[in-house]
């Protein structure tokens, strides 16, 4: 069975990568989907982002990595996906993402979206917070895998 994990990915975190290992295991297939969204105002272009998560992810068989615009479930079912993987960090993140699988279910009822938690190591990272850490002039070792740490560094110090 096809799964895709959606998201911005700017930048991938190890609470990205968590939840990618532990969906590889439970999917035949995952696809980790880039969202092209400018009005985001992403530090990353997608092309970044994309060959970002691609050198994090190295030795996952099952996993590709591809970018979408547009509406999540026509993307998904273009791919022929059966099922939508979300992470979930904490009670926060939840309310909204329950908004969004439910619009999907609606949208496209034959496709299923799957709930993730975050590990407890990774329950309090946000790209947006590492980011925030990194030009504040914070550590962010051990947050991101070390080619978008080398990244960051680059961009952000």
């Amino acid at each position: 069975m096809l799964a895709v994990y959606p998201g911005s990915f700017d930048p991938v975190t190890c609470g990205h990568l968590d939840v990618i290992q532990r969906g590889a295991r439970i999917f035949d297939r995952l696809i980790i989907a880039v969202l092209r969204n400018e009005q985001k105002n992403p530090l990353f272009s997608v092309e970044e982002r994309v060959e970002m998560v691609r050198a994090s992810i190295g030795g996952i068989d099952n996993v590709e990595v591809d970018s979408f615009d547009g509406l999540l479930v026509q993307y998904a079912k273009q791919k022929g996906a059966k099922a939508l993987i979300r992470g979930i960090r904490a009670i926060s993140d939840y309310e909204f993402e329950l908004q969004m699988a439910l619009m999907n279910r609606r949208l496209a009822p034959e496709i299923e979206t799957v709930f993730l938690m975050a590990g407890e190591a990774y329950s309090f990272i946000s790209s947006r917070l590492v980011k925030e850490v990194i030009r504040l002039g914070g550590d962010i070792q051990g947050l991101v895998p070390a080619p978008v740490e080398t990244r960051l560094r680059r961009m952000l110090s």
